[in-house]
C-alpha cells in the first residue's frame, strides 16, 4: 500500500472513531451515570454468581425485578413475563448448583433511567441435574431506574458465545425439533 493511501486510511479510521465517540452516550469518569453503570456491572456479577450456587435469595436481593420483567432464557422458547412467585424462584434456585462465574463486559449503554449491559458470562456449573460443565453465554441485561432503585427489566442469554455454523443457525431458526430441509437442487 502506498504511503499516501496508508495516511488516508489512517485519517479515515481516526475520523470514524471521533464521529463514533461523538454519538456515544455521555459517561464521564466519576459521574453518577458511570458510578451507576459500574455498580450494576458489579451487582449483576455478584447476583448471577449467587444464582449459580443456587442462592436465589441473594440473587433476588441484588437484582430486584421490575413488575414487567421479561426473561429470554438460553434454552429458548417463549419469553417469560411477569412476577416471579416464591415457588418459581425456589425452582430456579434448585436448577443451578456449584457454579463459578466470570463476567466479561462487552459494552455498556446508559441514560439517566436505563442501563444496558452487554456481557459474556463464562460459568462452570451444574444445570438442571446435568454434570458440571463450562457454559459461555452472550447476555444482555436491561436495568431501569425506579426511584432510587435499579431494577432488572430484561435478561436475554444465549449459548452462542463460541459461534456456530450457518447451517446450525438455520436449523435452530427453523426450530430444533423440525427435521432438516432437503437440499435445494442445483442445475449443472
Amino acid at each position: 500500500m502506498s504511503r499516501s493511501k496508508s495516511r488516508s486510511t489512517s485519517r479515515a479510521l481516526v475520523a470514524s472513531a471521533l464521529v463514533a465517540g461523538a454519538f456515544a452516550l455521555p459517561a464521564i469518569a466519576g459521574s453518577p451515570l458511570t458510578e451507576s453503570t459500574n455498580t450494576l456491572v458489579e451487582r449483576s456479577h455478584a447476583a448471577n454468581a449467587a444464582l449459580l450456587q443456587g442462592d436465589v435469595e441473594r440473587w433476588e436481593a441484588l437484582s430486584p425485578l421490575t413488575e414487567d420483567f421479561v426473561l429470554m432464557s438460553p434454552f429458548g422458547g417463549a419469553p417469560s413475563h411477569g412476577q416471579y412467585t416464591p415457588e418459581k424462584l425456589k425452582s430456579i434456585g434448585q436448577f443451578f448448583r456449584n457454579g463459578k462465574l466470570e463476567q466479561e463486559v462487552v459494552q455498556t449503554f446508559a441514560t439517566d433511567d436505563m442501563v444496558v449491559l452487554a456481557l459474556i458470562e463464562r460459568a462452570d456449573v451444574e444445570v438442571g441435574g446435568l454434570p458440571a460443565q463450562p457454559w459461555a453465554l452472550r447476555v444482555t441485561l436491561v436495568y431501569r431506574r425506579d426511584g432510587d432503585t435499579w431494577r432488572l427489566a430484561h435478561r436475554h442469554a444465549d449459548p452462542l458465545a463460541h459461534g456456530i455454523a450457518l447451517e446450525e443457525a438455520a436449523r435452530l431458526g427453523r426450530g430444533a425439533n423440525h427435521p432438516p430441509s432437503p437440499p435445494i437442487p442445483v442445475d449443472p
